[in-house]
């Protein structure tokens, strides 16, 4: 069996190994929760049991201290199981490592709460997209108000794509601050106030739990208002930021499911025999093209994105400047998921749109991807703006005018 080439030692072995033996469970439960549109609480009972849970916990605290390269890679292998748990899971991980990073809480809740996932598997979701606003990537002000009172303030709202929220016992959420004219962020605690609405009934990542989140003046103390200034002296929201690495955890949870359906095709082929042919369909030249077609799909996809990720680890002076490089793993990714398993689904013929296989709701699952942030069109213009920015600083340095081409 080939070597991974993007595990690099002995520590990334092992995160990558524990996420394939979860991976296996998973997968023999996957179709029941996508069939059901059911929550898959026994795999988030391994993924506690296993110490997943606490993969991008500072050290001190207990955990693990994943690096974003390390998130990916456990993230990666995960999503060959299960596509809606992992993509799940990965708001979690993921936020905690921008939490991590940003040290926008305040020190004494950030630490309990990282003692909480370590001992108790806690976890944690932020939401902020609403009805009337939709992705909080476009710059919509939220609907979601938060009024002060006494000791603290008051939310009243609603939130959608609230994924894992059916496991979730507090998240953060984005409301809009009138007093102030800005938005702030809240630590929410499941209590008075908070109910679940379950409206989530989708094609694809149907297990994600993204209900709606419906909040009816619900009580937030002072202290629990992330944005604000630490009175103990922490940074303040915003003073550091991960530039959306973090987000990475999306487009690794593709290439998973599309690795698994990439799998699974190659297997088929292998192993298919018709009475017409006096071998397996694998030796037929035009599957073979798009196993090949499948497989540098894959390896473009991965090798940008591990790439971009150690960047982003050894270069933290980079980080302002990787936006548009971030959005593209996610653009390439998503956009290779959806071509491999399409291509798998040619290999394996009529037979994979059976529901008693899984290359239909890997099928559904990839298409997800293309409306989690950032969005096609953003990556774009990101790319395009740089573009022009680096040509245009490069011809001032060469002392070039802005006259046009010379006749």
């Amino acid at each position: 069996m080939q070597t991974d080439p993007f595990i690099r030692n002995n520590r990334e072995a092992e995160i990558a190994s524990r996420s394939e033996r979860l991976a296996a469970v998973f997968a023999e439960r996957a179709a029941e929760h996508d069939r059901e549109g059911s929550f898959p609480f026994e795999n988030f009972a391994d993924l506690k049991e296993s110490g997943y849970l606490k993969l991008t916990v500072p050290t001190e605290f207990g955990g693990e201290e994943a690096s974003l390269y390390e998130m990916i890679l456990a993230q990666e292998r995960l999503g060959k199981g299960d596509g809606s748990t992992t993509l799940a899971v990965g708001w979690h991980v993921s936020q905690v490592l921008q939490m991590r990073i940003g040290q926008s809480w305040p020190r004494e809740l950030y630490a309990d709460f990282c003692r909480q996932i370590v001992h108790d598997g806690a976890m944690i979701n932020q939401f902020a997209s609403e009805p009337s606003t939709g992705s909080p990537s476009r710059g919509g002000r939220p609907g979601t108000k938060a009024e002060r009172t006494d000791g603290g303030w008051l939310l009243t709202g609603r939130k959608t794509f609230s994924s894992l929220i059916p496991v979730l016992d507090q998240f953060t959420v984005t409301a809009f601050v009138e007093e102030e004219d800005k938005t702030g962020t809240f630590l929410v605690r499941k209590g008075p106030g908070v109910s679940i609405d379950e409206t989530w009934n989708t094609m694809g990542m149907r297990a994600t739990g993204s209900h709606d989140l419906v909040m009816e003046e619900v009580f937030v103390p002072d202290g629990e208002r992330i944005d604000s200034e630490d009175p103990l002296g922490g940074q303040p929201a915003g003073k550091m930021s991960d530039h959306g690495g973090a987000l990475l955890h999306i487009p690794a949870c593709y290439i998973g499911i599309a690795w698994a359906a990439r799998d699974f095709a190659v297997r088929y082929a292998a192993n298919y025999r018709p009475n017409s042919l006096p071998g397996p369909i694998a030796d037929l030249p035009h599957i073979q093209q798009k196993i090949g077609e499948m497989e540098s799909e894959l390896i473009t996809a991965r090798t940008l994105m591990y790439s971009v990720a150690d960047r982003w680890d050894r270069h933290p002076e980079l980080r302002p400047g990787m936006r548009p490089d971030l959005g593209l793993v996610k653009t390439t990714a998503t956009h290779a998921a959806l071509r491999i398993v399409d291509l798998a689904m040619r290999i394996v013929g009529g037979a994979s749109l059976s529901r008693q296989l899984p290359l239909e709701r890997m099928y559904r699952d990839v298409r997800a991807g293309l409306h989690n942030p950032p969005m096609d069109d953003t990556v774009t213009s990101m790319l395009a703006r740089r573009a022009i920015a680096d040509v245009s600083a490069a011809g001032e340095a060469n002392g070039e005018g802005n006259s046009g081409t010379n006749r």
